[in-house]
């Protein structure tokens, strides 16, 4: 059979959409493991890397989410996503020269997403030819050059863009920033300018620290756990075994999101033998509010609110002398909350007060609260203001810099948080920037770089002509797709470093380039010896992650350190920086880290700790490095979130078997969806009101703020319980529902999760 014919899907099974009653992870991750694991053909290797991921004795980080590994040294650490990862990343196909000189680019072009990918491991560096429309082999020095050359020929290094995803480890993340900027530009947009960049903006302006305070042992201790816009059983699996052991010991897990996901009821952990033997599920949750999207800021104003008003008789509800000595601007927000009426509360989050009135009270019981938030907060036009709201009402109870409390972030992919901390920063700090010049000997640019939304526009106007996505399928993942393609295809070079084939390497610019990287399975074997990269957590901690397969997918891949490097010297001949000295010894890299980065002092001593270190937060020592040296209440107003008449509030979202933009298939088990990913989730008497039936073909139009619209065409309509005037369905498919223009104010993130689209019946094919 030929490559074409491989490649090409069966025909697919009708769609089905039937409620999930079944507890999260359980037999069914079980099962879906099991399935994986002998659909990859690694017989050997797949279950050693089942019991080799996420453990400190020489094992490998998961390359899914961020969340941190078990201190308690867990030996399945692990969940069905992660071992989904895996095996998808150890799969036996290959991408060889034969399959490129097979199929044409644009041929390749309509395949679908799940179809490129599946096609197995890339395996050796290819450079488009136009005129034959296909990626020729090229040898790794070539490949080299053409980058070299094409960044030589810029009129300003500002017409280079240098993209990561979050995979990077933090090594290659440093030498990464290091090439641009001694490049000359702070040009490094990242997936963190789509995800977590209002998270770092609030954190920083309201404490001074950009990242969560709260680490895994505070989870256990906490009495209450505040759970806001987070799918944890598919983004964080892992979160599973917390939540489980929180309701067990009693503390009370509140999730607030508009769907009610599967791990928001009830769970059985799979390396609890016993209770998968007894099938005994354990709750995971003590309440669900389901705010309409973007209804967030609302319900926890309603919850200051209520707690300020029992402050009134209780005077034990408020912290006063935390409030005191640590924060300023408390009575501007008492005013702020006492002038919000009530009634605007229950109509901006769509909850009622009684339900309000129920999570304040849950929060004035608790002792120690944490609240944990992710992409449902975020990827909103007030997304900056909603993050420093979950600070405002911690501060109230004095929930910051002390056990079981804090602000903590779930960042969904695995070192996205290793690239901030170790300089991918289009607004890099001063301070950073002075003991990079001191140490590495270069004249780093000072003005602020091009963000991801800011780099897309650049490369539409001509002003980016060298782009290079380290990681990740840029193509697919950001905002406005058709623009973004555009925008790509004016660059003079694109440059992709990757694992598998994806959208980006289709969507490319006059020259592109593919190069072939090791994968977080693998070993990296340089002269020095077998290396290891070091990763960052979600709650900062510092770790190594050492490939355990000796056998890479191809002789020819590079480690992501050794192609920077040879991308560096390619571009910059003359440096003086030992790019390949530090190749050849990882720890060489480590101990310049150490004298740059704040944190990282005695850096290779200290990451070969058990489970590495953990990175310092002044704000959990209740060190505030603000302009007052406090931690600052904010007053935001209220924003109105309801739709116009007529219209729907669209968030997208990622199905359960998928990670990021890799589909897995066209399943999504914990909502109970079967060979089907083109839908729109819909609440029902919305569905009503426009006459639509259960998956009716329905078109999407979504309005940007400046007018123009954005379309998608013969969508099925599912019914779902979500609150009225929302709506919900898949990325990457639903981006090209975004505008460009429509990113946050605040934050510069596309608003992905609150889209004003229109539903309608599909109209006619034409003939």
């Amino acid at each position: 059979m030929s490559a074409t014919d491989e490649s090409q899907p069966d025909p697919q099974p009708e769609p089905s959409v039937e409620p999930y009653r079944h507890p999260a992870a359980g037999w069914g991750a079980a099962r879906s493991v099991t399935k994986v694991l002998a659909g990859s053909g690694e017989w050997v290797d797949g279950p050693r890397a089942v019991l080799r991921m996420n453990h400190e004795d020489g094992g490998f980080d998961c390359p899914g989410c961020a969340w941190p590994d078990d201190y308690k040294g867990l030996h399945l650490d692990i969940c069905e996503n992660g071992i989904k990862h895996v095996t998808w990343e150890m799969t036996g196909k290959r991408v060889t020269r034969e399959f490129f000189a097979a199929h044409t680019v644009s041929e390749l072009a309509g395949w679908s997403d799940f179809a490129l990918e599946d096609q197995g491991r890339l395996t050796e560096p290819m450079l488009y030819d136009a005129a034959s429309d296909r990626y020729l082999p090229v040898d790794w020095q070539r490949a080299f050059d053409v980058f070299g050359a094409a960044v030589r020929g810029l009129a300003d290094p500002n017409e280079a863009a240098f993209y990561t995803s979050g995979r990077l480890g933090n090594e290659a993340t440093f030498l990464y920033q290091l090439m641009a900027r001694e490049l000359g530009t702070n040009n490094l947009p990242d997936c963190s300018n789509m995800c977590h960049e209002a998270s770092g903006r609030a954190l920083t302006a309201a404490l001074g620290t950009g990242k969560g305070t709260a680490d895994l042992k505070d989870w256990e201790a906490a009495d209450a756990l505040f759970v806001l816009g987070v799918n944890a059983a598919s983004n964080a699996p892992r979160m599973l075994t917390a939540l489980a052991d929180a309701a067990r010991r009693g503390a009370k897990v509140v999730h607030v999101n508009p769907l009610v996901e599967a791990a928001a009821t009830r769970t059985i952990v799979p390396h609890e033998f016993a209770n998968m033997a007894l099938m005994r599920a354990t709750s995971t949750s003590s309440l669900n509010l389901q705010v309409r999207i973007g209804g967030d800021l609302a319900l926890l104003r309603a919850i200051a609110k209520a707690i300020l008003e029992l402050s009134a008789h209780d005077p034990k509800a408020i912290d006063r002398q935390f409030v005191e000595r640590y924060t300023t601007g408390f009575e501007e927000y008492r005013a702020l909350c006492e002038a919000t009426p009530w009634e605007e509360l229950e109509r901006q989050s769509g909850l009622s007060r009684p339900q309000l009135l129920r999570a304040a009270q849950l929060y004035r019981e608790a002792d120690r609260s944490i609240f944990s938030w992710c992409l449902g907060v975020t990827q909103h036009e007030h997304g900056v203001d909603t993050v420093r709201e979950i600070v405002n009402v911690l501060l109230l109870r004095g929930n910051l810099g002390r056990e079981g409390a804090g602000p903590s972030p779930v960042r969904g992919h695995s070192n996205v948080q290793g690239n901030r901390t170790c300089g991918i920063d289009h607004r890099p700090a001063p301070e950073f920037l002075d003991r990079l010049a001191s140490v590495c000997g270069i004249d780093p640019p000072r003005a602020h770089g091009l963000d991801t939304v800011g780099v897309i526009g650049a490369m539409a106007r001509g002003e980016v002509k060298v782009f290079v996505g380290m990681g990740g399928n840029f193509a697919s993942a950001a905002p406005d797709t058709a623009y973004t393609a555009q925008a790509l295809r004016r660059c003079e070079l694109t440059v992709h470093v990757s694992t598998k084939l994806n959208r980006s390497h289709l969507v490319h610019g006059r020259q592109a380039l593919i190069l072939p990287c090791l994968g977080r399975t693998e070993q990296d074997r340089q002269r020095g010896g077998v290396q290891a990269a070091s990763v960052e957590d979600s709650m900062s901690m510092v770790h190594l992650s050492v490939g355990m397969r000796k056998r890479p997918a191809s002789r020819q891949l590079l480690s992501e350190p050794a192609i920077i490097a040879g991308l560096a010297r390619a571009a910059l001949p003359d440096s003086a920086t030992p790019w390949e000295w530090y190749v050849e010894d990882y720890d060489r890299i480590r101990d310049t880290m150490a004298e740059v980065l704040d944190g990282f002092e005695d850096f290779n001593r200290r990451v070969r700790l058990p489970l590495g270190f953990r990175l310092r937060q002044p704000a959990r020592e209740l060190v505030f490095l603000t302009p007052s040296g406090r931690a600052e209440f904010s007053t935001a107003p209220l924003p109105d979130v309801l739709p116009a008449p007529g219209t729907l509030v669209l968030g997208t979202m990622r199905s359960h078997d998928q990670w990021n933009t890799t589909i897995y298939s066209n399943d999504d088990r914990y909502r109970g969806v079967k060979n089907l990913r083109t839908l729109v989730f819909l609440n029902r008497q919305d569905m009503r009101e426009r006459h639509l039936a259960e998956f009716d073909p329905v078109d999407i139009t979504a309005t940007a703020r400046d007018g123009s619209t954005r379309s998608l065409h013969g969508y099925l309509a599912v019914p779902y319980d979500l609150p009225r005037g929302c709506a919900a369905g898949y990325m990457p498919e639903m981006n090209v529902l975004c505008a460009l223009g429509d990113h946050s104010a605040q934050s510069d993130q596309p608003i992905m999760k609150h889209l004003n689209v229109t539903v309608t019946a599909a109209a006619a094919p034409t003939r």
